[in-house]
């Protein structure tokens, strides 16, 4: 009995010698290059099934796969363009060659999951800027990790027709690693976007919804001026829009609210010179702005309209510091001598019979949203911006220390002059 033992061991020992080693003690592991949670369509990606301590020893592979797509029977698999049917689980072994018993049994699965293109999320702040301003961008996705670079875009906004001029932002040429992104001394209105990039070749995803930047720099050479001057405004109101400046030829440009698409004044106005008259019923809640055939592009200002009975009258374009502003709550068909109530970032500041806040020296402190309350009914609230006084340049200072020296010693001399000769006729 002893020796048959001893003689199946010897036999076990120069199978295991002859063939490798026995069923089960190699591994069969899948991997997935570049190794990414989540797989977009349209990407490349690899996948491979290795055997751990396999040594030199040929091996053939099988798969095994929930998806609709089998790779082939060899050890490495490339999707050049992976899609949705590609999603699933893959599981691989191997068996050495030149002899029919299985070396590996099944790896463990591997999950892929295949995801449409992924969208990026563009924010920008502020969003209303004075000249000279900067602009923050940042760019939101799922997974920011996942090997991604950040590619930003200034879509100029262009007068001579209904498109854009695209601009690549010089910094992102190659891509950036940062999700956001600083653009110093933004002074006019525009549109900005950002798409996302990995991998080699390089996949691209599909551009961000736009956002846009508005100027609200109401010291600019050319301006939009709205009549009656204010950001609200009732349904059915006659509202028209006016561009000043050194151009003759203007268009008036509006976008509504959550749109991605602008339109100019004919379709929703008449033109009349540089004066946009609103068709009666079209007025939007927007941002409007003019632009002229050269390129110039005025101030934007917020235009919101009310089918409800209360309005708030706010002026429509930021208010100079030190300078008197007007605020009143206004009914479609009604006037009331009974407590008005008046709100600042939604503070009461004013709550009396009166119909209007008065302010005789706005001061950036004013800055803010406003809104009034009457009898349980509020009307919407508006942003009043405050635009600060040019002050000098600091770099002038000692230029007019100079000449106020200059001035005080001239002025001196004659003095002088006269108090030495009266002294010596005092003699």
């Amino acid at each position: 009995m002893g020796h048959a033992l001893l003689g199946v061991f010897g036999l076990f020992l120069l199978n295991t010698l002859l063939y490798g080693h026995a069923e089960g003690s190699n591994k069969a592991v899948v991997t997935l290059q570049p190794n990414w949670t989540e797989v977009y369509r349209g990407e490349r990606i690899t996948l491979r099934c290795e055997i751990t301590d396999g040594g030199d020893t040929e091996w053939e592979y099988e798969w095994r796969t929930t998806s609709s797509e089998k790779p082939p029977d060899q050890n490495k698999h490339s999707i050049s363009f992976v899609t949705e049917s590609h999603s699933g689980d893959y599981r691989c072994k191997g068996r050495k060659k030149h002899t029919q018993r299985s070396s590996t049994g099944w790896s463990d699965p591997i999950k892929l999951k295949v995801s449409d293109d992924p969208w990026p999320v563009l924010t920008v702040s502020p969003s209303w800027l004075r000249a000279g301003d900067s602009v923050t961008l940042n760019c939101r996705v799922k997974d920011p990790s996942a090997g991604w670079k950040f590619y930003w875009y200034k879509r100029v906004l262009k007068p001579s027709d209904d498109s854009y001029r695209v601009q690549q932002l010089p910094v992102s040429s190659s891509g950036t690693k940062q999700d956001s992104y600083i653009v110093h001394g933004q002074t006019h209105a525009a549109e900005y976007r950002c798409r996302l990039g990995r991998g080699d070749p390089e996949f691209y995803s599909y551009y961000s919804k736009p956002k846009f930047v508005w100027s609200s720099d109401v010291n600019s050479s050319a301006s939009l001026t709205v009549s009656p001057d204010r950001a609200q405004h009732f349904t059915s109101d006659s509202v028209s829009l006016s561009c000043e400046g050194n151009s003759t030829e203007w268009r008036v440009w509006r976008l509504l609210t959550e749109e991605r698409y602008r339109s100019d004044c004919t379709t929703w106005g008449t033109m009349n010179g540089s004066t946009c008259n609103i068709n009666k019923y079209s007025t939007s809640d927007a941002v409007y702005w003019c632009e002229s055939e050269s390129g110039e592009s005025t101030n934007a200002v917020n235009i919101t309209v009310q089918d409800g009975d209360m309005i708030l009258l706010s002026p429509a374009r930021p208010v100079t510091e030190g300078h008197s502003v007007s605020l009143s709550c206004r009914f479609r068909n009604q006037t009331s001598d009974s407590i008005v109530f008046f709100y600042h970032n939604e503070k009461v500041i004013q709550s009396d019979s009166r119909w209007e806040l008065n302010i005789f020296a706005v001061s950036k402190s004013d800055e803010g949203f406003y809104k009034c309350r009457h009898s349980g009914r509020e009307s919407a609230q508006s942003w009043m911006s405050v635009q600060a006084v040019s002050r000098p340049d600091s770099s002038s200072f000692p230029v007019l220390l100079v000449v106020g020296l200059v001035c005080g010693i001239v002025a001196f001399i004659p003095l002088l002059v006269l108090f030495c000769y009266r002294a010596s006729k005092a003699q």
